[in-house]
């Protein structure tokens, strides 16, 4: 049998079939890739033959009958002697019916061509299994799976002593194997284990182990159990591994790689306490590689040196860890929590219902492959995905040098998870796995408002209709965090580059990282730390750091503005800048041309009065008093209405002076933004700025 594994492949000296691919840490295939084949010797067919025939017809009927049994697992058989084909599906027992049978579907595609025209293939997935020959090997589900596997090895070691850490890892999968043998109608357990001894940054290990649920206990278990003899070999020390035979698979990872919630736990080993029992051999030699790929058995002498060192090396161990305790506990260092610390139980909950797994969120992007990837900036990229359930998604990934700290992460997260309203961007998910930091949002196809209204090519995509629908949405969008929500939240950043659009050009408001939430007596606050973005800024806020809802309106008044003359607006930042939008705004109001300064793409037929009474609400909302700017309520009933008189607007007054040298600007990215390189130099409306407090 010939033996293959993507990107890896190595032939090796024995009679047992083994593939061995290497996986490097934190780059695992996407869900879709083939994890690895294995071509039978069979024999061949030809094109267009009636063997094909016959696995295009299992193709067509496999998925399905795989997906919708309860046990995600399904064996076929089509056409007479020589050119029957046997067929077996078996997909991961977490996994839902849609992921299931598209990944048996795609295994078939799959396997006639790394397989062309063999007779016998198997193909393995992370989420299904599949194999078709033209020999009967459905019929006998304990007499093949151990010679032929494929070995998958996480390259990067443990920071933990090797021997501790095998030891968790053994009783973890011997317990996880034993539940899925027993205690499972799929012949499916998971399981997770707490290891915080030696290596705090990944506190768990994970395992999965499944078998073929058409096999008794005992050959399950039988079947896993030789499995783990290859563990020794390649395993040892190693953060993950796999190995996948015909009809078992168990799996081991220190991060949570399936989506169920843990079949059963394990407490944390006690340091020093003996090695579970080496698993029993099963026939025939484990298979050596030629280059180095394990770390070879130990002989009898080892054995016996391993033997009288071992409890003293334990001691040792056990020593080290308690004095490194008390002088941990000494120094009061808080250990980093896999998620943001808050005080508020409420808040822990809702973090943790969006809990996804990294493994999940790879699978969806593709492992974050630059084609999914829909825009870049300084806090790192967002890469449009898929979940199982075919869901689409953004997935906003901030890089290790993000300047969104785990302070505006944690409120990002609590903020987002307390707000439900049509108008204001879902917060999917979230994950805070080996050293990842990702929000999940909701995907938004036509992505940012800036990147349609201030495109000369594509701002004819707004008709007045559409810019419509934009301006009222927002204003919902806002009434409902000032008035509307259980808690009244001040965005602070409202821009057009956080206004997304979805299928229908409806408007939802994006990114709370910088929001501040105010108790229901509360009206304003005073902040040394501005941020927010140039253009935007209400004048109290920029120059005396003093926020309130009013802040936020001025901040609408300036994107209604935007929104109507398809015009950016640049602020005065410096003595010799040109005028600034509202500037321009208010020369046309008082000389009575307001109609010259409006988009040129729209439309002649373009409601005239209406244009009008965005841009007088518009400049409503920037006056330099906050009192005197409407809430957004009364917004609300000024858009809607056409009874309502609107008072005279006083001039505009905005003036930003530019920050010291202590001040540091940034861009952000926002799900669904592209990335533009070609401008240059960066409009000061794409950028926000953050004082840094001096300490």
């Amino acid at each position: 049998m010939a033996m293959d594994a993507r990107h890896h492949h190595h032939h090796l000296p024995s009679k047992l079939a083994l593939a061995l691919f290497l996986a490097f840490a934190l780059a695992p295939l996407a869900a879709g890739d083939p994890l690895g084949k294995m071509c039978g010797s069979s024999g061949n067919y030809t094109a267009n033959s009636t063997y094909q025939s016959n696995i295009r017809g299992l193709s067509t009927t496999l998925p399905k009958d795989a997906s919708t049994s309860p046990t995600l697992f399904a064996t076929a058989k089509l056409g007479s002697v020589p050119n029957i084909v046997y067929a077996l599906a078996l997909c991961r027992g977490d996994v839902n019916a849609s992921a299931c049978a598209s990944c048996v579907a795609a295994a078939f595609t799959d396997a006639q061509q790394l397989c062309a025209y063999n007779m016998d293939a198997t193909v393995f997935y992370d989420f299904c299994f599949l194999r078709y020959s033209n020999q009967d090997f459905t019929s006998s589900p304990t007499s093949d799976g151990r010679g032929n596997v494929l070995i998958l090895m996480n390259t990067q070691n443990v920071t933990a002593p090797f021997k501790v850490f095998d030891a968790a890892v053994s009783a973890l999968v011997n317990a996880t194997i034993d539940y899925a043998a027993s205690n499972s109608s799929k012949r499916f357990g998971t399981g997770v284990e707490a290891f915080r001894n030696f290596d705090s940054s990944n506190p768990s290990i994970y395992a999965l182990a499944q078998c073929t649920p058409d096999m008794a206990p005992a050959d399950c278990r039988s079947c896993l159990t030789g499995l783990t003899q290859w563990a020794p070999k390649y395993f040892s020390g190693k953060q993950g591994g796999r190995v996948l035979g015909s009809w078992c698979n168990y799996r081991y990872e220190q991060y949570s790689f399936f989506s169920s919630t843990p079949l059963l736990q394990l407490p944390e080993p006690v340091v020093g306490a003996p090695a579970p029992a080496p698993a029993p051999p099963v026939n025939g030699t484990p298979p050596t590689t030629g280059g180095g790929g394990g770390r070879g058995e130990l002989g009898n002498k080892t054995g016996k040196i391993l033997a009288i060192a071992l409890p003293i090396v334990a001691a040792v161990l056990a020593t080290v860890v308690i004095c490194s305790c008390l002088w941990r506990g000494k120094r009061k260092t808080p250990r980093q929590s896999s998620l943001p610390d808050t005080s508020n139980p409420e808040d822990i909950r809702s973090i943790d219902s969006l809990i996804i797994d990294l493994s999940t969120l790879r699978a969806a992007t593709e492992n974050f492959d630059e084609a999914n990837k829909l825009g870049e900036g300084g806090f790192g990229a967002v890469y449009k995905g898929i979940l199982p359930d075919n869901q689409e998604i953004a997935v906003k990934r901030l890089s290790q040098s993000s300047r969104q700290g785990m302070e505006e992460l944690k409120n990002e997260l609590v903020l987002v998870a307390k707000l439900q309203h049509k108008n204001l961007v879902r917060l999917v998910g979230v994950c805070l796995e080996d050293h990842e930091r990702l929000l999940v949002y909701e995907y938004m196809p036509n992505k940012s408002l800036d990147t349609i209204l201030f495109d000369p090519e594509r701002c004819g995509e707004l008709d007045w209709g559409k810019r419509s629908k934009i301006v009222n949405g927002i204003s919902r969008g806002l009434q409902y965090l000032h008035e509307d929500s259980q808690v009244k939240i001040i965005h602070r950043d409202l821009k057009a580059s956080n206004v997304l659009l979805d299928y229908d050009f409806n408007p939802k408001i994006s990114d709370f990282g910088l929001a501040r939430l105010f108790g229901s007596d509360q009206s304003q606050d005073v902040t040394n730390r501005v941020v927010g973005t140039y253009g935007y800024m209400a004048p109290e806020y920029a120059m005396r750091g003093e926020y309130s809802i009013r802040s936020d309106v001025f901040s609408f008044g300036v994107l209604i503005l935007e929104i109507v003359t398809g015009r950016r607006n640049g602020g005065s930042y410096s003595t010799d800048e040109s005028a600034d939008l509202l500037s321009l705004v208010w020369e046309h109001w008082t000389t009575g041309t307001l109609m010259e300064i409006m988009d040129s793409s729209l439309s002649s037929l373009a409601p005239r009065d209406q244009m009008l009474k965005c841009i007088h609400i518009g400049l409503l909302c920037v006056q330099d008093d906050p009192a005197e700017r409407p809430m957004m309520s009364t917004v609300n009933v000024m858009l809607s209405s056409s009874t309502v008189t609107l008072q005279a607007p006083s001039r505009p007054v905005f003036c930003i002076q530019k920050s010291g040298s202590n001040s540091e600007m940034y861009s952000e990215v926002y799900p669904g933004a592209p990335h533009s390189e070609s401008r240059s130099p960066i409009s000061l409306n794409d950028v926000s700025i953050t004082e840094l407090e001096a300490r």
